[in-house]
């Protein structure tokens, strides 16, 4: 099987993206108890957050754990941005349940935070002890991700991003050992999540697409997720914005989300993310609102020269820049940082913190901090 082919299973299709089998389906969240038996595991600590529990998924997922004679424990404390301490408080959880396996049970917040999660409670230590790439020593628990948000992809990925408590640097922790054993995708889930979350963490689906599409460490395995993850998203975008409940739609973002997550854990970002995250790390703007501004700009920037390192997604890298922001207005958007009400005075401290994030190492043109300041005033308006 190839790994971007589809096969039909029991009315559900499976299949391997990113090294992390895939139940994908209206329903799927239905067959967790099995699946979960399937991996040998009977304690399972469940990750999510106050809003997943209001909408009744947590106690739909206790009930199919029930079925099947799994204990459960629930951690529903995490929060946006997932800090250290959120972290240490699941952890603590999880030290008094001790779980056999973890569910992430939410947005790319709460899979985060269950990767944090098992770092401590299977290596030991801090979250710093783990920022890099494979510092864990010891295995680790599996995880069984269920994302109820068409955006991050974190079911497809290695690394947890967490935000230290202290400084609000954004520490990007990666260990293979850290990738999901399984991930289930129910577009049933992403029904209920907020219009302005579907629109949010939607764009932010788009950005990984393009971002891995054009960055310097792409390869053929990840430019086939980028492009199968750009088909998708950019034809059920606005669909899903109008209409929640388009089933068929929201099924196509939520695989193209999960497409772009298995791009970004073949390659990388680039500059769109790494000029969002000082966004919200400095004024607290939802990450897909920041990379959603920035995303046009960059794409102009990195063509300026008459290059397009986006011909794997449009022909024109002008016209994918025009696509995007058609998206943000269907979404009702903001499209400038003076939208944002970010003072003007504060792009060159902007500028300084972009230029140490990872992402901006991997740009298809060189970005350092007078090229951000340039593109945070382009897109100030």
């Amino acid at each position: 099987m190839s790994q971007l082919e589809i096969a039909d299973v029991d009315m559900l299709r499976e299949f391997r993206g990113s090294s992390v089998r895939v139940v994908f389906g209206h329903g799927a969240l239905e067959h967790l108890g099995e699946l979960v038996m399937q991996l040998r595991a009977s304690r399972v600590l469940l990750v999510t957050d106050a809003g997943i529990r209001s909408a009744g998924h947590v106690d739909r997922a206790l009930g199919f754990l029930s079925q099947s004679v799994i204990s459960a424990q629930v951690f529903e404390k995490v929060v946006e941005n997932p800090t250290t301490a959120t972290v240490e408080a699941g952890c603590a959880i999880a030290q008094e349940f001790q779980p056999d396996l973890l569910v992430g049970l939410g947005g790319g917040s709460a899979m985060d935070t269950a990767k944090g999660i098992n770092f401590l409670f299977s290596n030991g230590g801090s979250m710093a002890d783990y920022w890099g790439l494979n510092k864990a020593v010891k295995p680790m628990l599996p995880l069984v991700a269920v994302p109820t948000t068409t955006g991050t992809g974190s079911e497809a990925q290695s690394y947890a991003l967490i935000c230290d408590a202290q400084t609000n640097v954004k520490m990007a922790c990666g260990d293979k050992k850290a990738l999901p054993r399984m991930a289930i995708l129910d577009p049933q889930l992403a029904t209920t999540q907020p219009a302005r979350v579907a629109a949010t963490a939607g764009i932010d689906a788009v950005a990984h697409s393009i971002e891995t599409a054009a960055c310097t460490k792409r390869n053929p395995t990840s430019r086939d997720f980028s492009r199968k993850a750009w088909e998708l998203l950019q034809a059920s975008y606005e669909r899903i914005v109008r209409h929640q409940n388009d089933g068929e739609a929201m099924a196509d973002m939520l695989l193209g989300a999960h497409f772009a997550g298995c791009a970004i854990e073949n390659s990388m970002l680039g500059a769109a993310h790494a000029a969002a995250n000082p966004l919200t790390a400095r004024f607290g703007i939802t990450h897909g609102v920041a990379v959603g501004v920035m995303l046009p700009h960059v794409v102009r920037f990195n063509a300026q020269h008459g290059e397009n390192p986006y011909a794997d997604l449009m022909d024109d890298a002008e016209s994918l820049a025009r696509r995007i922001e058609q998206m943000l207005d269907a979404a009702a958007l903001p499209r400038s940082l003076r939208e944002l009400d970010v003072p003007e005075q504060s792009l060159s401290e902007l500028a300084a913190m972009a230029a140490t994030q990872w992402t901006a190492k991997f740009n298809p043109r060189a970005v350092g901090r007078d090229e951000f300041q340039k593109l945070y005033e382009t897109a100030f308006g």
